[in-house]
């Protein structure tokens, strides 16, 4: 069901981006069609000023990315600055890969991977009150996401995993993330891969422990690597060619620092345990080792999927690029991740495309850092 709106508000007028480079806006200026708006990148205020930046403008920055002259700027003018992030469907290959995202947080109160203070996702969580039609609703989308076996990224592979569990208390799976990404940086207070490794293992000695590194680290796109010594002394396995599907299915319990794929098994009726503080944790659903004073309600899982995949995200279709509801995008999505299965040729595409791009960009990068422009 395509969105049966021209635009958003946000999206009228004259809109200025910042930190952002060409290539990033091409891939995601469909979520900010308006008729007859105008977009402007732009590295500074003074830039932005100079390229008519007003009171009535709309200022988006990609990320958590501090802009202390234009931020103090906004406040004075009472602007509201929305950040932009990837949201929680985002496509069938990886972002670091150059893959269009079909989903997108836009938040104007914060980031919804940084704890410290609000976001519009977290006010909706603490505030929203739920019809029993949106709650149905939200019901119907985790069945599709469910059964499409869908997670943010989806270009593994499915298939059953083999334990022998009769030799172990419980099955473990531990996430690995990217280890320089904002949502460990702001999220997971100061621990990193290898840290929730070890605590998992020291808490759970008689589990059965699968470690999943993150497929952006797999692929060399990202850091995140954990010492060969650590994985062989804490971990029964390593899954790393699998989706995340697979791996949830396997496990009794999942354990993150925060991420995504913590949701992913909520939605799967899994025990999930995490270390910093996600999006998803401090609302009576996981178990945490951390707290949110802020987070006092407690919700239903319906209310949770409500929230981060209806209400909070904006989407486009993947086939025709116009604004639409998030059953239309899971729709297209499980099309083209069928056809990615499928056709041999349509995969080796995007996987050359996945491998060639990040680090073309990087050579690119690397000529032209010495005159500081922004690729």
């Amino acid at each position: 069901m395509e969105k049966k709106i021209s635009s958003y508000a946000s999206n009228q007028g004259k809109l200025y981006f910042f930190n952002f480079s060409p290539w990033r806006m091409m891939q995601i200026e469909s979520f900010f069609y308006a008729p007859n708006n105008q977009k402007f990148i732009c590295k500074t205020l003074e830039e932005a000023l100079q390229k008519g930046l007003d009171e009535v403008s709309n200022i988006f920055i990609y990320g958590i990315i501090a802009f202390p002259e234009l931020e103090k700027f906004a406040k004075e003018k009472s602007m509201t600055v929305y950040r932009i992030e990837d949201a929680f469907i985002r496509s069938v290959a990886l972002g670091s890969g150059f893959a269009k995202p079909y989903s997108l947080s836009i938040d104007s109160r914060g980031i919804y991977f940084d704890p410290s203070k609000t976001s519009d996702l977290e006010y909706l969580l603490e505030n929203y009150e739920f019809s029993l039609e949106l709650l149905e609703r939200a019901k119907k989308v985790r069945t599709e996401v469910v059964s499409s076996k869908f997670s943010k990224y989806n270009h593994l592979y499915h298939q059953e995993i083999s334990i022998d569990k009769e030799q172990y208390d419980k099955v473990i799976l531990v996430i690995g993330q990217v280890e320089d990404d904002m949502s460990i940086k702001f999220g997971a207070y100061g621990l990193n891969n290898s840290d929730l490794l070890e605590m998992v293992k020291a808490k759970n000695p008689k589990a059965y422990i699968i470690y999943k590194p993150h497929p952006d680290v797999l692929s060399g796109n990202r850091v995140g690597h954990i010492a060969k010594k650590i994985i062989k002394r804490c971990a029964n396995e390593v899954q790393s060619n699998t989706s995340i599907d697979s791996c949830i299915a396997v496990s009794d319990e999942v354990h993150t620092l925060t991420s995504g794929a913590g949701f992913d098994a909520l939605l799967r009726g899994k025990a999930v345990f995490t270390y910093g503080m996600p999006f998803y944790a401090g609302w009576g659903l996981t178990t945490d080792y951390r707290k949110c004073e802020r987070r006092t309600r407690i919700l239903s899982l319906d209310a949770l999927i409500a929230t981060t995949l209806i209400l909070f995200p904006r989407y486009i279709s993947p086939k025709t690029g116009n604004f639409c509801e998030v059953e239309q995008t899971l729709k297209e999505l499980k099309e083209e991740q069928e056809r990615y299965f499928k056709n041999k040729f349509y995969r080796f595409k995007v996987n050359v495309k996945g491998y060639i791009l990040p680090r073309g960009r990087k050579f690119i990068r690397a000529i032209f850092r010495p005159f500081k422009l922004k690729i």
